[in-house]
This record gives C-alpha cells, sequence and structure tokens, in this order.
C-alpha cells in the first residue's frame, strides 16, 4: 500500500506512521529526516537545506524530489511506502505523480490529519532535545527531571531553530498558504481521507484504519 500523509507540523503524522509501518510491515519515507541527516552531514544540499529550514521556509522543489526519486526506487519499497512529509505543494504533487508513473507505482491513499494551529504552536515550541543523546522531551507533556538538563545523560537541553515560536508560525503560515491546497488536490484524485488530528493517539489510528479498510 502506497500512503501520503498530510498535516502541518506536530500533527502527529510521526507517530500515526510508526503503527502503518509495523502493520502495513512498509517503509516511511520522511524527507524531514532526511533533511535533517544531510544538515548533520554538512553536505552541500544540507547547507541549502537548513538555511530554508531554519527560517521555516520549504526546501526547494528540486532537492526534495530528488532525494524522494531515489528513495522510491529502493528495494524495501517495493511492497509499499509511507510518504511523511512529502509533497508539500501543488507542483510537488504533480511531481510525485509524474515520478509514480514512471515508477509504474500510483497513490493508494492520501490520510489528512485536522488539527488546531494554537495547539500546535504549544505543542511544538515546548519541544526540547538533547544536545548529546538526541532523546526528546517537552517542557509541559514530557518534561525532564532537571530543567534544561537530560535526564538519560545529563547533557544540556536545547531548542530546535525550527522549534522557536516564532519559526513554527512561520512554518503554519507557510502550510496553510502552501500545503493545505494539497487537501483539496486529493479531493479531486478521490483518494482523500481527513482524521481529526487532535483525538487521542488510539482514537486517530482506529479512524485511519476503518478509512484504509473502505478505501475504493
Amino acid at each position: 500500500m502506497n500512503l501520503i500523509l498530510l498535516g502541518p507540523p506536530g500533527a502527529g503524522k510521526g507517530t500515526q506512521a510508526q503503527y502503518l509501518i509495523e502493520k502495513y510491515g512498509i517503509p516511511q519515507i520522511s524527507t524531514g529526516d532526511m533533511l535533517r541527516a544531510a544538515v548533520k552531514d554538512g553536505t552541500p544540499m544540507g547547507l541549502k537545506a537548513k538555511a530554508c529550514m531554519d527560517s521555516g521556509n520549504l526546501v526547494p522543489d528540486e532537492v526534495v524530489i530528488g532525494i524522494v526519486r531515489e528513495r522510491l526506487q529502493k528495494d524495501d519499497c517495493s511492497q509499499g511506502f509511507i510518504l511523511d512529509g512529502f509533497p508539500r505543494t501543488v507542483p510537488q504533487a504533480d511531481a510525485l505523480s509524474e515520478t509514480l508513473q514512471q515508477l509504474n507505482k500510483k497513490i493508494d491513499a492520501a490520510i489528512a490529519l485536522t488539527v488546531d494551529i494554537e495547539a500546535l504552536v504549544e505543542r511544538l515550541a515546548g519541544r526540547r532535545t538533547c544536545s548529546a543523546c538526541g532523546a526528546g522531551y517537552h517542557l509541559l507533556y514530557d518534561p525532564p527531571r532537571e530543567s534544561g538538563v537530560c535526564t538519560k545523560c545529563g547533557a544540556t537541553l536545547i531548542q530546535r531553530d525550527d522549534d522557536k515560536e516564532e519559526t513554527v508560525r512561520n512554518r503554519m503560515q507557510v502550510y496553510a498558504q502552501q500545503t493545505l491546497p494539497l487537501v483539496e488536490y486529493y479531493i479531486n484524485v478521490g483518494i482523500l481521507h481527513e482524521i481529526a488530528g487532535m483525538d487521542s493517539i488510539e482514537t486517530v489510528r482506529s479512524n485511519i484504519e476503518a478509512a484504509l479498510r473502505n478505501n475504493p
């Protein structure tokens, strides 16, 4: 099964993708993870992506589409895949459709998680990451035992540049302007399922399962 997960940053796409990976035995293709890896490695593409990510803007299409195309041709995608964070714009959706036709593949369903934007700003701006081991925390929902210190290894906690409130709000504005039109795009294609993303993880999961069972 070939799936697309849509929703603004922090909507829970990664959590639901992990469940779908286990259920269907297919890989999650997260462009965000791949781009962050490139940033960490300091590659030319990573440096170009970092400037965009830090300001909350989208990474150029030619970078993202090239990454996705290469990834879809790997052996572990032969039985299906989950696209998380791509496409983000209608032109990217058109490019994806063209790429899939060339690879003799198609998208079976698009899942759109609908959320409250202010709740998402709170969720993202409160995230902290360990500078050493990478453990994740949240100031409200999952705080460390000692403020600013990783419970696991004792290193300093940091806030990613793209989790700062000003950047988060910019990301939400970018999403509304450029990515939200994908909902209508995939409605017109006939494969979109809208799921309330602010419910519990278990409820969201059950609703996604039901949608996929009833998928044409």
